[in-house]
Order: C-alpha cells, then sequence, then structure tokens
C-alpha cells in the first residue's frame, strides 16, 4: 500500500479538519492538504519528467509545505529524500549526488543556496510557479508494493559519510501502526508541535496523526525556542512533541516555563540521545506523567524499544523503579530483540552484547551499498552497533555505541555508567566520557563536563566518582566545558572530542 494513501482516508473522514498551521494560524484543512498534493503529485511527474522510483530530495527548513511536498512526493510514486536544513553545502552536494535526485524542492533561502551547486534542478516552495502546481487536476494515487522504496533516510554522519537507509512503504506503515500499539493513541485535533526537525524524528512522529485527523503545527520561529513552544501550547489542546532529551532539559529549565500553563501537553516522546535517570526524574517532577522513551536508529524508524507512559509514570512502586528508568524499555510489538556476542551467540541475561532487532520495521538496506548492508544486516537481523544488556523481564539497558567502548587493562568500560554517576552530582548539568590513550593500560578514562564552574574542581569530582564507582572507572582527568558539542539532531559527538584530546597530547 502506498503509504500516501493514509492523508487520502483521513481526507475522507475528517475533510474540513485543520490539517496544518504555521504557529497558530491553520493553514490547511485536511481536504485542502490531499487536493494540493494530489495535485502537485501530477504536475511534478508531468513538468520534471520524472517516473516512478525517482528520488526527489526535501531541503527545507520546518514548514508547513514540508507535508504538502512530502505526501505529493509519495503520491506520485516517487521517493522522498528529506534532508536536515543545517547540513553544510557540501553535505547537500553529496546527499543529492549519491541519492541520485532528479529534484530538489526547498524553502527559499536553501534554494538560493543550492542553486550555487550547479546542475541540481531546484524548485522554490516560497514561489508562483510552486503554488500554481497546486491547483488543477489532481493525480489518483499511485499503487506501491510494500517493498518499493519511499524514503531515503540519510543517517547523521558523525563518522564518515552518511549512508541512505532505504525505508520501504512496508517499513512506515509498521512504524505507524506500531506508534498506536505502543506510544498512545491520537484523536481528532491533537496536535503535533514540530520543534524538532522535520525531516528527522520529529516528522515519522508527525505520521501517526496524519493518519487519525491530528494536526501538525509548525512554530513561526521553525524550531525549538521555550517560550514559543509553551506559547502553543497553551493555544493547542492534546499537544505532543518528539524531543531530543536535550530539549527537555532546555525547556524546564528556561525562566518562562515557571508558571506557565502545560496542562495541554499530551505526550513528549523523546529518544534520539540518552536520557539520564536524574534528568527523567526532573522531568516528570517538572511536568508530571507525560512521558514515553523509544530508542531506535533511522534503519529501524520509530522504533526498536519503547519505555512506556505508564511505565514511567504510574508503575512506580516496582523494586526495580531505578533500573527501568535507566532502561530504554521493552522491545516494540513488532520486534524481536536478540543480544550477541561478537560471534553473533545470543548473551545470557544481564550479559553486555551488540543490540541486534529484526521485525518489518527494518530498513531494505544501504543505498548503494551492498557492503555495508551485508555487514548491518545478518541472516535477517539488524546489528545496531549499540552495546546493551536485557534483564529477565524484557528490559533493554544501553552501555554505549560499540565504538564508544572504552577497553582499560582488558576490562570493558562504558562510558554511560560514568555519565550517569557524574549528572547526579548537584553542580553537573551535562557530562560525556571518552577513552584516551594509554601505553600501558591501552585506554584510559577522561571526562568532559558542563556545570557551575564556582562548584566544581578536578578534586572534587573525584572525590564524588570514588565514592560512587569502582576506582578503575573513575576519570583520570577532567576537562570542563561550557557547552558539549552536539550534531544538528542533538547527539553529543564524541569524535570531536577525541580530536580534542588527540590534539592537546
Amino acid at each position: 500500500m502506498n503509504i500516501a494513501n493514509l492523508l487520502v482516508r483521513t481526507a475522507k473522514i475528517f475533510a474540513d479538519y485543520p490539517a496544518l498551521a504555521h504557529g497558530k494560524d491553520i493553514t490547511a484543512t485536511y481536504r485542502e492538504f490531499a487536493d494540493q498534493s494530489a495535485a502537485l503529485a501530477g504536475n511534478l511527474l508531468e513538468k520534471y519528467d520524472l517516473e516512478k522510483g525517482d528520488r526527489v530530495a526535501l531541503i527545507m527548513k520546518n514548514h508547513p509545505e514540508y507535508w504538502i511536498s512530502l505526501f505529493a512526493v509519495w503520491h506520485a510514486g516517487l521517493v522522498a529524500v528529506p534532508v536536515n536544513a543545517k547540513l553544510h553545502i557540501s553535505e547537500f552536494s553529496y546527499i543529492l549526488e549519491n541519492s541520485g535526485a532528479k529534484l530538489t524542492l526547498a524553502t527559499p533561502e536553501l534554494a538560493t543556496e543550492l542553486a550555487a551547486l550547479g546542475g541540481a534542478r531546484i524548485l522554490d516552495i516560497s514561489t508562483p510557479d510552486y503554488a500554481d502546481m497546486k491547483l488543477g487536476e489532481k493525480l489518483l494515487l499511485q499503487e506501491m508494493a510494500p517493498d518499493d522504496l519511499a524514503w531515503l533516510f540519510y543517517t547523521s554522519g558523525t563518522t564518515g559519510k552518511p549512508k541512505g537507509a532505504m525505508l520501504s512503504h512496508r517499513n512506515l506503515l509498521c512504524s505507524i501502526t506500531s506508534y498506536f500499539s505502543d506510544v498512545t493513541t491520537i484523536s481528532p485535533g491533537d496536535a503535533v508541535i514540530h520543534a524538532a526537525p522535520q525531516t528527522h524524528g520529529s516528522g515519522l512522529y508527525g505520521i501517526p496523526l496524519i493518519a487519525k485527523g491530528g494536526i501538525q503545527v509548525t512554530p513561526l520561529s521553525g524550531g525549538f525556542e521555550p517560550p514559543e513552544t509553551l506559547d502553543l501550547i497553551t493555544h493547542y489542546p492534546g499537544s505532543c512533541f518528539f524531543f531530543a532529551p536535550t530539549m527537555v532539559h532546555r525547556l524546564i529549565g528556561h525562566e518562562a516555563f515557571t508558571g506557565a500553563d502545560i496542562s495541554n501537553i499530551k505526550l513528549i516522546v523523546y529518544g534520539g540521545g540518552p536520557m539520564y535517570e536524574a534528568d527523567i526524574r526532573k522531568a516528570l517532577d517538572a511536568i508530571g506523567p507525560k512521558f514515553c522513551q523509544i530508542y531506535g536508529q533511522g534503519e529501524a524508524p520509530m522504533t526498536i524499544t519503547v519505555l512506556t507512559q505508564w511505565e514511567l509514570s504510574e508503575n512506580t512502586d516496582h523494586p526495580r523503579r531505578a533500573e527501568r528508568l535507566a532502561s530504554v524499555g521493552t522491545e516494540r510489538t513488532d520486534v524481536q530483540i536478540r543480544i550477541v556476542d561478537e560471534h553473533g551467540n545470543t548473551c545470557p541475561v544481564g550479559e553486555v552484547g551488540e543490540i541486534t532487532v529484526r521485525g518489518d520495521v527494518v530498513m531494505l538496506g544501504y543505498w548503494q551499498n551492498e557492503e555495508a548492508t551485508r555487514e548491518t544486516i545478518r541472516d535477517g537481523w539488524l546489528y545496531t552497533g549499540d552495546m546493551g544488556c536485557l534483564d529477565e523481564d524484557g528490559f533493554v539497558t544501553l552501555k554505549d555505541r560499540s565504538k564508544d567502548l572504552i577497553i582499560s587493562g582488558g576490562t570493558n568500560i562504558y562510558p554511560r555508567e560514568i555519565e550517569e554517576i557524574l549528572l547526579t552530582h548537584s553542580a553537573v548539568e551535562e557530562a560525556s566520557v571518552i577513552g584516551r590513550h594509554h601505553p600501558d593500560w591501552g585506554e584510559e578514562v577522561v571526562a568532559f563536563v558542563v556545570g557551575d564552574s564556582s562548584s566544581l574542581s578536578s578534586k572534587d569530582l573525584d572525590a564524588f566518582c570514588l565514592e560512587h564507582m569502582a576506582r578503575f572507572k573513575r576519570p583520570k582527568e577532567y576537562f570542563f566545558m561550557d557547552a558539549l558539542p552536539k550534531n544538528n539532531y542533538g547527539k553529543v559527538l564524541k569524535t570531536e572530542l577525541r580530536e580534542r584530546i588527540s590534539a592537546s597530547s
């Protein structure tokens, strides 16, 4: 089934319901949303001589037109290549070339930037030409097979060149239906406020609302500004979000949060990076029982595990609550998880290994990269590259990416364990731990810390760590920073921290 049928169906049931909004202004009902997407789909095929399976890039800052363009691409039987608008022009160039995109739809400032590349066909969504293409005859929905390609999801590329994860119509439909089984239900008129990029996780979490008559709300700023976000919450009942953990931290820590009316918040789904136990406890105290955690990756969208709203907020008397808050929950309804050793053998309960997953949500493979596909998908299992363990109740606890594991004197040390402890110090706001080369031990632990400089010193932190962890795990040096380096999705760039260490040695 063509994933665009979700919009066709919803437009019949909820034709006059609001579908798209820019700030507090409704820009399209579901009837208008569907009609404009269907007309644009036909004009894309006709005016740009596109054929089924051709790739169309969407390089846009958050904008209501993103949704019309995205569903037009799918409606026409084309493949969407949504690209983070914050990437460098060289990264745009690589993705356009690698994907073989035959057309790029872009917001105006990015259209100007992309035009400098030469050779690429650019359609500026602010132009009269684009507006005219949303009018006129509506194309019939194109038939697609379940495993036809729908989305090329390019990885963030923190190491090496980004790879295009091939997501099929089946993959997307599976991820959406599992949202309703594992995350929450949606009522017509609920709103998803896109404070995070629509081309990434927030956009994926917007699709279930389209399936059920919800509203896609793009902030006027196009992103995350806590005062604006709080103002939109007061306007939209049933407000839902996809947040990186750092965004949760910023929201509750902003001065505008004090005294704000947050009663309209329905659910904040967080993921894309570690949410430490201390931080989720603070968030639950500040906002209440309105959180759900997901763990996954572009290769298995929306996702691999879920720590449910019930588990976070209602099962509070469980004897292992602390461990569960520090976990990423249990496997989703539609997937199966194994923890395996370096030989692919299943690890016993509690033993750390690589997290592997299988199910209909797992990508088809990497675009034009058979070697990487063979390395990542083996015997039907997706090897995530993440290290973790399962407890006897099926809860998965992440340790680290396999490449972040520190081996000191032959002993495995997981940076996240140390980061969790550092964050319980009252003066520490953020922490990131990496390994540094040591001539005798192989590696030693070092920590980068953000916090109250008047209350922090290496001596104090060393004493704190010795009080709360084994001596061999404690950092051998602390580096104090104003902020940790992060990519456009809010993930800490440990590669950059390693480069700083290398440069200073």
